[in-house]
C-alpha cells in the first residue's frame, strides 16, 4: 500500500476541528459513557500531564487529577468518537512535554504557575474545510451538468 493511501485513511477518522491541549493545562475532557442502553456524558477535570503524537489521528493527552486523596490519571484520544468535547479552564508554564513529577508532589509543591491567556480564542473551534473536498464538489457537479 502506498502512504498516501494510508494517509488518506488516517486522515478520514480524524475530527476537523479540536482543541489542541498543551502539557500544563487544566482542560475538562467531556466524555460519552454507555450504561446498558443509556448514555451520559461525564466530565473529567484534571492537569494535562502529556501529550503523545499531536499530529496524528492517534492523538492522546494524559490527564491527572486528585479524586477523594488518591491521584487518579486517564488517557483520552482526541479524534476519539467517546470523546465529545475538550475545554480548557487554565493555562501553566512549563518547560517539558511530560510532567511525570506531579505524581510525587501534592499540596502546595504541585501548584504550576498560570499564564494569562485568552480562554475563548482557545476554546472556540473553527471547522476547517479541506479546498482538496471543496474542488472534488465542484468537477463533480461540473460533470453531472455537463451530462445534462
Amino acid at each position: 500500500m502506498s502512504f498516501e493511501l494510508i494517509q488518506k485513511v488516517n486522515n478520514a477518522h480524524k475530527k476537523s476541528a479540536v482543541v489542541s491541549p498543551k502539557s500544563g493545562d487544566t482542560v475538562k475532557v467531556h466524555q460519552k459513557i454507555k450504561e446498558g442502553n443509556k448514555e451520559r456524558i461525564q466530565v473529567f477535570e484534571g492537569v494535562v500531564i502529556r501529550t503523545d503524537r499531536n499530529n496524528s489521528h492517534t492523538a492522546r493527552i494524559t490527564v491527572r487529577k486528585i479524586a477523594s486523596g488518591v491521584g487518579v490519571e486517564k488517557s483520552f484520544l482526541i479524534h476519539s468518537p467517546l470523546v465529545v468535547k475538550i475545554e480548557v479552564i487554565k493555562r501553566s508554564k512549563v518547560r517539558r512535554n511530560y510532567l511525570s513529577y506531579l505524581r510525587e508532589r501534592s499540596g502546595k509543591s504541585a501548584r504550576l504557575k498560570s499564564l494569562g491567556f485568552d480562554k475563548d480564542a482557545v476554546n472556540t473551534i473553527e471547522e476547517q474545510i479541506d479546498n482538496s473536498e471543496i474542488a472534488e464538489d465542484k468537477l463533480e457537479n461540473t460533470d453531472s451538468e455537463a451530462e445534462k
